[in-house]
């Protein structure tokens, strides 16, 4: 296992609030705003100043296996602090992906128990507890926020995968509910189960169908 060296360009932000004398400085991120279907999930994470803290990256830059294996790793940090928060499809479809989504973001967070900065992955989130930082594309800045999305990535991929074993024809355990051409296949093949979004265009099309268009030529 390698590990980020202390001037690594991953700490910067880490180093710079903890120069100001933040002493519990976290990162949130969340996956899941895309798909089709399944839940949405938030992992936020605090690193101890000094801490020998693995080699992460944005999880989308890393295979599965090496996801799994930082993931450990990431647990194995001696006086790290994590929480991992679900919002269901249900919620998605009643207050909108972007609040769902800023909703387990501040309920993965809300599992800290030291906290007093925090680094936000993407843009701004209202009502979190401490002081925030909002930074596009934090999770290839920041080690908190790359560590916080490897833990999510792979909390709701194995979600995903529990959910194949219930609704086998929709190869969940493959595309994980994005919305790949044999995910649609299988939409229009068997309907729509109950972990699909309803308030998301391609499923609510297949549930009510938009009227044929006149044809006027």
């Amino acid at each position: 296992m390698e590990y980020l060296s202390i001037n690594d360009k991953l700490l910067f932000l880490e180093q710079k609030r903890w120069a100001e004398g933040f002493s519990f400085v976290g990162g949130v991120d969340e996956v899941g705003r895309g798909p089709l279907a399944g839940p949405v999930v938030a992992a936020a994470v605090v690193f101890p100043q000094h801490a020998r803290i693995p080699a992460v990256n944005d999880s989308k830059q890393l295979t599965e296996e090496q996801r799994i294996e930082l993931r450990h790793a990431i647990l194995e940090v001696p006086g790290m602090q994590y929480g991992i928060a679900v919002v269901s499809v249900e919620m998605i479809d009643k207050i909108n992906i972007l609040q769902a989504s800023r909703m387990a973001m501040r309920q993965a967070v809300s599992q800290l128990e030291n906290l007093d900065f925090l680094l936000i992955d993407g843009l701004p989130v209202p009502d979190m507890p401490v002081p925030c930082e909002a930074i596009v594309k934090g999770d290839a800045k920041s080690a908190s926020i790359a560590a916080a999305s490897i833990l999510a990535k792979v909390f709701r991929d194995e979600l995903m995968v529990d959910f194949a074993g219930q609704y086998p024809q929709y190869g969940f355990e493959r595309h994980k509910g994005y919305g790949t051409e044999k995910h649609l296949e299988a939409l229009k093949s068997y309907g729509v189960c109950a972990i699909h979004r309803r308030s998301f265009a391609p499923v609510r099309d297949i549930i009510a169908p938009p009227p044929e268009q006149l044809n006027l030529f």
